[in-house]
């Protein structure tokens, strides 16, 4: 992956200042040469705090104001408001099923996927030796604070000074979760019901918890003169989506939609490692059907509602710190989600629905009410975090700053030529602005969407004569992008086109 960013290498910047500086002139120039320029100016002579809020499963549409109108999200909507959107951010993927261990060792070390897989078993000792980016941040005078889901190899007491809940991969488990429902009679697991704990264990919604935690760290915080970082990472709405009843009910089943891309059962999935013995596709009964998807994805709209509801809980106590006008919030997921498109009920797949994520960011001088369409990974934060807080990246950051697109134009070119994506040896991707390829190599099969035409991804296009030479380039794109992170995997690529 390159270090710098097409052309102009902006992100290797020895300091953000001129970045900051020609952000708060665009800024200027959307507010008036007024107030917003003079406080740009006075905070460029402090540095700024941060707050990371980051999810577990959430798709790139789920809020209101992100796409899915039927959500009821006025916080998230707030934050789109207020700030910048990207609309095209991704996850690389995964070495094996639990795709948010791949994704949060990518955002944590820097690192890209194969590189961060090798990595990863020394990660206990690279935190004890300060080289992940949040104890850069420490070493800048930076107070730093974590609560929520970690679920990487190292001690999160050795990245980050302040810790105070650490929750797993996902909240505990039971077997009344799984193959449900099978009929609307099947009433016998609840979202509300505390005795099936996960994430009513320990008596409180984890949400609710983590809220409580970022509340308290703010009250700190502002109280201090030292900048601050906030790593707050959530685990909802990662399954078993449960939340409060009066959110569950905002949503009645018969008001919900199937998505355009409902499948009952997704032909390729034994092929792919998503039949029934994957964890995540066990959620739902084979073959899916309507009643279950919806009930599904009932729940799933609730939880986000829900942890919208703590969003904002974490949106009014930075207001009443007095601290709102240095701070910069970002706010993403680790991926998205499938919840019956496709037939599938999990991330371990190569569509948009799991492979994209919202990804915001909030703070003085960010364009408001602005969205961009550059393709990005979501652990471009990192980067982003860094560049703002007028540090050089860490030595083994792969990743990019969006500032440049946020300093430049609308055709700003990404730093990426095409997104790449891999699941276990099982699939393989590759993402332009307009075409995707997703390879199946145990099916011996390639599949290709049109993405400008075809958003949800239902009209393969890999066997039209018409698309030879363009299923032909993008092979050869996702060969050298394979070469480029270090793949393990040795694809006979030109099978593909005979």
């Amino acid at each position: 992956m390159t270090a710098g960013h097409t052309g102009a290498n902006l992100t290797n910047m020895k300091s953000s200042a001129i970045t900051r500086f020609l952000l708060y002139g665009v800024a200027a120039m959307a507010c008036g040469l007024g107030s917003c320029l003079s406080t740009s100016r006075e905070q460029a002579d402090s540095p700024p705090n941060f707050i990371f809020i980051f999810t577990d499963d959430q798709r790139f549409d789920m809020a209101h104001a992100l796409g899915d109108k039927s959500l009821i999200t006025p916080n998230l909507d707030r934050l789109v408001k207020e700030g910048t959107t990207f609309t095209h951010a991704y996850n690389m993927g995964a070495w094996h099923g639990a795709v948010c261990v791949a994704s949060r060792s990518m955002l944590l070390s820097g690192r890209s996927v194969w590189n961060a897989r090798a990595a990863e078993d020394r990660f206990d000792e690279y935190a004890k030796q300060g080289a992940f980016w949040p104890q850069a941040l420490e070493r800048a005078g930076y107070e730093t604070y974590m609560s929520g889901k970690w679920h990487i190899k190292a001690d999160p007491a050795d990245v980050f000074r302040h810790v105070r809940h650490v929750r797993p991969g996902m909240p505990n488990q039971t077997p009344a979760g799984y193959n449900r429902p099978l009929n609307p009679t099947d009433t016998a697991w609840q979202p509300w019901d505390h005795t099936f704990e996960g994430f009513w264990k320990g008596g409180k919604h984890w949400s609710e918890v983590l809220a409580d935690d970022g509340v308290e760290y703010i009250s700190q915080a502002k109280e201090q003169d030292k900048p601050f970082f906030m790593y707050l990472a959530f685990n909802a709405p990662h399954d078993p989506r449960q939340s409060p009843r009066e959110y569950v009910e905002k949503y009645p089943v018969d008001k919900i939609a199937l998505p355009p891309s409902y499948l009952d059962l997704y032909p390729y999935q034994d092929s792919i490692g998503l039949g029934p013995s994957l964890r995540d596709e066990a959620l739902a009964p084979f073959p899916r059907t309507p009643f279950a998807v919806k009930k599904h994805i009932q729940e799933y709209n609730a939880i986000v509602s829900h942890l919208d509801s703590q969003i904002g809980r974490l949106l009014d106590a930075l207001e009443k710190s007095g601290k709102k006008d240095n701070t910069y919030i970002l706010f993403t997921s680790d991926h998205g989600l499938a919840v019956g498109r496709h037939g599938l009920m999990g991330k371990q797949n190569m569509f948009d629905h799991s492979m994209r994520v919202p990804l915001v960011i909030v703070g003085p001088g960010i364009p408001k009410g602005k969205r961009l369409s550059q393709q990005v990974y979501l652990q471009d934060v990192a980067a982003t975090i860094l560049d703002l807080a007028a540090l050089e990246k860490t030595p083994e950051m792969e990743f990019n700053s969006l500032m440049p697109y946020l300093t430049g134009t609308e055709n700003t070119p990404s730093a990426y030529g095409a997104i790449y994506g891999c699941y276990m040896n099982l699939q393989r991707m590759v993402r332009t602005e307009e075409y995707k390829l997703i390879v199946y190599p145990k099916a011996s099969k390639a599949l290709l969407f049109d993405m400008k035409k075809d958003s949800h991804e239902m009209n393969d296009l890999s066997e039209e004569p018409a698309y030879r030479e363009i299923k032909g380039e993008l092979l050869k794109q996702l060969g050298q992008l394979q070469q480029q992170f270090n793949d393990p995997l040795d694809l006979d690529l030109d099978q593909y086109l005979e």
